[in-house]
């Protein structure tokens, strides 16, 4: 029974889809400040402040008048 061909050239590491998404993702996460998902259980480290907005409410004394 003859033999199977032997691979010509070594495995290349990181070049499936995925492991270039998510090296691209990370580099974008760096500066952008718009993050990207990097994988699907790890969300990105958003640090977003929120702002609380004032409901314009009559006073008391404005609702005595």
């Amino acid at each position: 029974m003859p033999e199977p061909k032997k691979q010509s050239s070594a495995r290349k590491t990181g070049l499936r889809r995925s492991h270039l998404r998510l090296e691209l993702a990370r580099r974008v996460n760096k500066t952008s400040t718009v993050k990207a998902f990097e994988t699907a259980k790890k969300t990105p480290n958003v640090k977003v402040k929120t702002v609380k907005t004032k409901t314009s409410k009559p006073s008391k004394k404005a609702a005595k008048k």
